[in-house]
């Protein structure tokens, strides 16, 4: 029976058709466009190449997209590694790749949004910035009553440090009222009503509260019924410009302070009023890229660990075990039989991930905020907002979208080449 070339013509017609729309026609009408101006009726010849190059958010474009292109593929192939590796000695292994990959069925788009709250500011909304808050708060004090202050009338001058100090030296046996307001309800809805002080010989003594009755009423500078003590409160004792003494208000608000603190000016630390730690800003101009590559390689790294774990089920055990049987450590059996064993597939997941990093846009769009986009961005995000953006300008976008499909085209080759190879073997 004779080949008949019409025929599969009539079959492949439909796929070129297809192809040459949707793929070829754009390309070549893309770099027909990026000689073009704005207007498009213009011919400008490379001017939107220089352009494109002396551009400063192209530039950081570009930059960011080469942290892309070597953080985002090796970690998630890393980390995909580990745990087609560490999967294999789990009976829950299956439950373990389900909930690692489960990412993939959700949508970049919807991603997106998880990790914009993910990385919000505020410790109460945001889980990363929720759980850096309690490791921080686990090893670190926090100021008992942020923004509370004195009154202008309570005897007290403010350093340029926002810490506060007596006018007038203290003396043994005569109590030093401290009255404090603004503190915030919260953190003292729960303390204890404030108490004076009593006077002891050879002892500074005295009481940090609230002053402020509710519903009004009350007198200045006196504990009055229902004021609320401030507890947990630095006091420092300073003579001639150094510390002689330290203490804390208790529970009631009252402190006590030695001998050696009398003549003394005392001193309300700017800690005590200090805001309390607010975590990381994920989202600000230094760390949106390694957020929002975090995100990327959550939803990624499913994706190597399944590649990889069908490679490494065709990985002869013997050698595993001949390895082991010469005295060969599971970090040595690893290093040099796994890996090694594992290299075609590791190639693929790489080559794989790196094409999709260089056209990554979606996450950049939707987690990085306007006022951190321009540090985040990255080609095919400076590609929309050439073309479609405020400032229009489809020359210059078409020039971009000329120099990401160059910086494709080499991994794809690689790509295409590693095919041939192995379909020869």
């Amino acid at each position: 029976m004779g080949t008949r070339p019409w025929l599969a013509a009539v079959f492949l017609l439909p796929a070129l058709v297809l192809l040459g729309a949707l793929v070829v026609y754009p390309i070549v009408y893309s770099v027909y466009r990026s000689f073009f101006d704005a207007s498009g009726n213009g011919f400008v010849g490379l001017d939107n190449y220089q352009e494109m190059f002396s551009d400063d958010a192209t530039k950081t474009a570009i930059k960011n997209n080469v942290i892309w292109l070597i953080l985002a593929p090796t970690v998630s192939t890393a980390l995909g590694l580990i745990f087609a590796v560490l999967t294999e000695r789990v009976r829950w292994a299956t439950a373990f790749k389900l909930v690692v990959f489960m990412p993939m069925a959700i949508s970049m788009l919807a991603a997106g949004i998880i990790f914009r709250l993910v990385y919000e500011q505020d410790p109460d909304k945001g889980v990363a910035n929720a759980m850096w808050v309690s490791v921080h708060d686990s090893f670190s004090e926090s100021p008992p009553f942020p923004g509370a202050h004195p009154r202008p009338t309570a005897g007290l001058t403010e350093a340029s440090n926002g810490s506060f100090t007596t006018k007038d030296a203290v003396r043994a046996g005569t109590p030093t009222s401290l009255p404090l307001v603004a503190a915030k309800r919260g953190d003292i809805s729960g303390a204890q009503d404030a108490k004076a002080a009593k006077a002891e010989p050879g002892k500074i003594t005295g009481t940090v509260w609230f002053d402020f009755t509710r519903g009004g009423g009350g007198e200045q500078g006196t504990i009055d019924k229902g004021e609320k003590a401030m507890a947990d409160l630095k006091i420092e004792a300073v003579k001639d410009g150094k510390v002689v003494a330290r203490t804390k208000s208790a529970a009631d608000g009252t402190y006590t302070l030695p001998a050696k603190a009398e003549g003394a000016q005392l001193r309300l630390p700017a800690w005590n009023f200090s805001e309390p730690y607010n975590g990381v800003d994920w989202l600000g101009p230094s760390l949106v890229t390694p957020a929002v590559i975090g995100a990327y390689v959550w939803i990624w790294a499913g994706f190597a660990m399944v590649l990889i774990a069908a490679g490494l089920a065709g990985v002869p055990r013997e050698l595993m075990e001949a390895a082991r049987m010469d005295g060969a450590n599971e970090w040595q059996v690893f290093r040099r039989i796994t890996v090694p064993m594992l290299a075609p597939v590791l190639s693929v997941v790489v080559v794989t991930l790196m094409i999709n990093v260089m056209k990554i846009f979606d996450l950049v769009y939707i987690i990085a905020p306007g006022p951190s986009q321009d540090d985040a961005n990255v080609l095919a995000l400076q590609l929309f907002q050439s073309s479609f953006g405020t400032d229009v300008n489809q020359g210059l976008g078409s020039a971009i979208a000329v120099l990401l499909l160059l910086l494709v085209l080499p991994v794809m080759f690689i790509n295409i080449r590693r095919i041939r190879r192995e379909s020869r073997r």
